[in-house]
């Protein structure tokens, strides 16, 4: 595992790597890599830092776990490359945004648009196992993961956190309230999304805040 960080982000978190938790997560990724069959790409574990700066970041979705099937994960949360199906969370994503803002379904689900826009696509865990969900869960992910959202949520003001479903909305213990947006819903699974993701019209809460903090809204 590369631990090539984009530099503003290996500014921020730079003891973060010298601490004995990070030092075993590396070396177990290392080992997982080298005799199982991991996702994302190794050179894409960190390729939601790599697109989006820390002093771009305007927008933060936080997901669980990368996608565990062939050819689907990239590095961004909810994001599949041209020319995979949209996963079931992903089309209720934008299905969502078509009802909110009324713009039609992408061609393809890569979010790479939304991260160079200032969008953090974070996962809680960097890396899964193929076809075993979870399976990279309580390994130092976490930790890490929870790190970065807490020191971005205290160096930067004006942030929207979007928070959906349960495990996501745990995270809301490390984002001062008075210094950005949350906003939280269902998660956007066809498990859930009926239950209050629909309808949640985060879209367009997000730009009509960084419009208000004299940001550039995103062009969902």
């Amino acid at each position: 595992m590369d631990v090539r960080i984009e530099p503003s982000w290996k500014d921020m978190l730079g003891d973060t790597f010298e601490q004995d938790y990070f030092k075993n997560l590396v070396s177990f990724v290392k080992e997982e890599y080298g005799t199982q069959k991991v996702f994302p790409p190794g050179k894409l574990i960190f390729n939601a830092f790599e697109k989006t700066p820390v002093e771009n970041v305007k927008v933060v979705i936080l997901g669980q776990d990368p996608y565990h099937g062939d050819g689907q994960a990239h590095g961004l949360s909810f994001s599949v490359l041209p020319g995979i199906r949209f996963p079931p969370s992903l089309l209720n994503i934008l299905k969502e945004i078509k009802s909110d803002l009324g713009k039609d379904l992408p061609p393809n689900g890569d979010l790479t648009r939304w991260a160079k826009q200032g969008v953090f696509l974070l996962n809680a865990s960097l890396t899964v196992r193929a076809h075993q969900a979870g399976s990279h869960q309580g390994k130092g992910w976490e930790e890490f993961t929870d790190e970065v959202i807490s020191r971005l949520a205290n160096q930067r003001k004006g942030i929207v956190f979007l928070l959906w479903g349960a495990f996501a909305q745990k995270k809301a213990a490390l984002i001062p309230s008075d210094r950005h947006l949350i906003l939280k819903a269902p998660h956007p699974s066809p498990l859930s999304a009926h239950r209050g993701f629909f309808g949640c019209k985060h879209f367009s809460q997000t730009n009509e805040y960084l419009v208000s903090q004299g940001k550039e809204p995103i062009e969902w």
